[in-house]
């Protein structure tokens, strides 16, 4: 892509308005803690105090919306906290220019490398630094800097205290992500009724099982029927696939295929009754006609073999989640199984129960006796308090710390470019030159198309709010406490709008500021054009920054592909020596391979959708190369998922000739991710000498099939990448 398109389309995607569902009482909570802490600052200690403890409750507030499963509370006292303290180190060395300048940096810097423990907690720190900029110029002495940063943390606690007060949909992140994660699995139910080889997308699983990880205070709390559907849909879903897939042996047409898609119809309806109870926590209703198909007794007469044992696994297993969906008025037990709510898998280590992953179960709820120890005694899956998260978000932190990293590129790349703005916000005769940095650290992100497409909107919604904030101002005058009404309101609407779009945001954040510095007169001072020209100086800085020091996905690609290219063949390896040894411990090195697997597939997929908006070449890596490779890895990873569809019980008579294929497709990966990394082609002769031998060696049709869609997939890799 030529930098003129790159540019035409993050302008574009910048400045789009998506539609949202809107949270108009949230909004108005978050609102309410601002116009709290501003009516009481301004009562008791003035206008510098009101301004400083307004933007500590509000930061507080926009914590607690970012997309995290943390409480709610707890995001915003970590905000209020973390800006006091920013605001008083920041007074304390502002008089003093080249102390002032080692602290952003130093403070900018920890912000870049905050990314590393996730966006919101970047979000968190960016936000910090920026507004620091503004509230270290009101405190006027230490006494009085001291007293802003504990009005600051006290927007914090208000904000925090307001959301325990007022709870809005508890626990409507996390019914979301398990709602989405059986919609998902409803979708591909329909969708394998006319393409039996459908594929599916792995993303609502993992964001679902991000959402089932705990503190101790939410285990306490969390509602009944939070516990157990994810691991159902896990399991559910390659059920779905071994009974869809032509390789278990139901054929492609006639009077088995019709049954087949009559029971994937009626998945697809009691996944989406179960996703809309859980998303509203009411109780499930099933359609009769879904209800119907999945009790037909004639079953048994029309699928025979595995495609029958299949679908009564998958009709027990849909008892198994209308039964959990159901809402209920206890809440988990701290020990219990977060999964199941009547003991199964432990999630950590893939024991007890049936594996959430592969469906490999009893099917009927109970602890399958071929799996590890007693679920009993095992716990949820747990979250660290915010105490103990300081310990693990370093040490993220400290691992970006090499050469190559993105995020230390963009570390440095975000404290030059603020530091920059800042000495040019001084020696500019404009005033309050803290427009500038703070624009630049607000706007920068670790990759191209956000970093460019949020500078362009900053500078539209900038121009636009501080244009109808300062025209209000010089027209109608407000006086002290109407401009602080003013800027709840603005701060409301920037609450309500804040996920349609980045533009449109900035207009209530511009605004806000303007009538927030009004209350004391010191907002008043510049004019709209001074601020929109700092502003745009702000924005040209952090987009020049990126083109002269970036961090492009596009050459990292290859290595992408390598990693998913070797976690599949470790998963696909752990699952074909389960064959060799069925009567060996449980699989959790299964679980721990799917998951490693699963996450190289997003990592591939997430750098190949920025690398998409980057005017980068494609370095030996087309996009039909790139499309067919990640179609080909998709394909090997359903064929190793239908081998572990269909795991032996324990006490099932061992198979040798699978410790050979094992061996064989772990060092063929190795090898070819090897090839793939050095642009090479891979080439796969020792593994279809493998595949061959199994051939002769297996009698089980859907053992030999499975072990040629995995060498048929692994041979379309290298043709695609033939063609770069």
């Amino acid at each position: 892509m030529s930098w003129l398109r790159a540019l035409r389309e993050t302008a574009r995607s910048g400045l789009t308005v998506e539609r949202r569902r809107l949270a108009p009482v949230i909004a108005a909570r978050g609102a309410l803690g601002l116009a709290l802490v501003v009516g009481f600052s301004l009562a008791v200690f003035g206008p510098a105090v009101a301004a400083s403890s307004a933007f500590g409750a509000f930061q507080a507030a926009i914590a607690t919306f970012q997309r995290s499963w943390r409480p709610r509370p707890t995001l915003a006292l970590a905000s209020g906290g973390s800006l006091a303290v920013s605001t008083f180190l920041g007074y304390l060395t502002g008089s003093h220019l080249l102390l002032f300048l080692a602290l952003l940096l130093l403070w900018t810097f920890l912000s870049g490398l905050a990314w590393a423990a996730g966006p919101t907690a970047g979000i968190i720190a960016s936000s910090n630094v920026a507004i620091m900029l503004v509230t270290i110029t009101l405190p006027t002495s230490v006494a009085t800097a001291a007293g802003h940063a504990v009005m600051i943390f006290a927007g914090g606690v208000v904000q925090a205290a307001l959301v325990v007060l007022l709870p809005v949909r508890p626990w409507g992140a996390q019914r979301d992500a398990l709602a989405d994660a059986l919609a998902a699995e409803a979708d591909y139910a329909r969708r394998l009724r006319h393409d039996p080889v459908a594929p599916f997308d792995p993303v609502p699983l993992m964001t679902a099982r991000s959402a089932a990880a705990v503190t101790p205070r939410q285990a306490r709390r969390r509602p009944a029927e939070l516990h157990g559907p994810r691991r159902l849909a896990e399991r559910i879903r390659p059920v779905l696939a071994s009974l869809a897939d032509p390789a278990v042996g139901v054929p492609a047409e006639g009077p088995q295929r019709d049954r087949v898609r009559e029971l994937l119809a009626a998945a697809g309806e009691v996944l989406d009754a179960a996703a809309h109870a859980i998303r509203h926590g009411e109780p499930v209703r099933l359609p009769p006609a879904a209800v119907a198909a999945l009790r037909t007794p004639d079953t048994g007469t029309i699928l025979t073999d595995r495609a029958h044992r299949a679908a009564l696994r998958l009709i027990a297993l849909l008892g198994d989640v209308v039964e959990t969906a159901e809402p209920r008025t206890e809440t988990s037990p701290g020990g219990a199984d977060e999964e199941t709510g009547r003991g199964g898998a432990d999630e950590r280590t893939g024991r007890g129960g049936a594996d959430e992953e592969t469906g490999t179960g009893t099917g009927d709820g109970r602890a399958d006796p071929r799996r590890g120890p007693d679920p009993s005694l095992l716990g949820p899956r747990t979250r660290p308090t915010l105490l103990r998260l300081a310990p693990v978000v370093l040490a993220k932190m400290r691992a970006e710390v090499r050469p190559g990293s993105a995020i230390l590129r963009h570390a440095l790349r975000v404290s030059g470019v603020t530091a920059a703005g800042y000495l040019l916000g001084l020696a500019l005769p404009f005033g309050h030159g803290y427009w500038a940095p703070m624009t630049s650290v607000m706007v920068m992100r670790p990759d191209f198309s956000q970093t460019y497409a949020r500078s362009v909107a900053r500078f539209g919604g900038t121009l636009v709010g501080v244009a109808l904030a300062t025209a209000v101002v010089r027209t109608a005058h407000p006086g002290t406490y109407l401009s602080a009404g003013l800027a709840v309101l603005c701060a409301f609407g920037m609450y309500l709008l804040m996920r349609t779009g980045y533009a449109v945001s900035q207009v209530c954040v511009a605004a806000y500021v303007v009538f927030l510095l009004g209350m004391e007169g010191s907002g008043v001072g510049q004019t709209v054009r001074d601020r929109v020209l700092l502003t745009l100086l702000g924005g040209l800085l952090a987009m020049l920054g990126y083109a002269l020091y970036p961090a492009w996905e596009t050459p990292r690609l290859r290595g992408r592909l390598a990693d998913w290219l070797t976690t599949s063949g470790r998963y696909a390896a752990s699952v074909a020596a389960r064959y060799a040894d069925p009567a060996g411990p449980g699989s959790p090195d299964v679980r721990e391979a799917l998951l490693s697997a699963r996450a190289a597939r997003v990592a591939w997929h997430d750098a190949l959708g920025l690398a998409g908006h980057e005017p980068v070449r494609h370095r030996g890596l087309s996009h039909a190369a790139a499309e067919g490779a990640g179609h080909a890895l998709a394909e090997f990873g359903r064929a190793a998922m239908l081998l572990e569809a269909h795991l032996p019980e324990r006490g099932a008579p061992p198979l040798p000739a699978a410790a050979g294929l094992a061996e064989a497709l772990r060092k063929a990966t190795e090898r070819g991710a090897k090839a793939v990394r050095e642009r090479k082609v891979p080439v796969w002769d020792d593994l279809r000498e493998t595949v061959a031998a199994w051939d002769t060696e297996v009698a089980d049709p859907l053992l030999r099939k499975a072990a040629r869609l995995l060498l048929a997939a692994l041979d379309e890799l290298s043709t695609a990448l033939a063609d770069a």
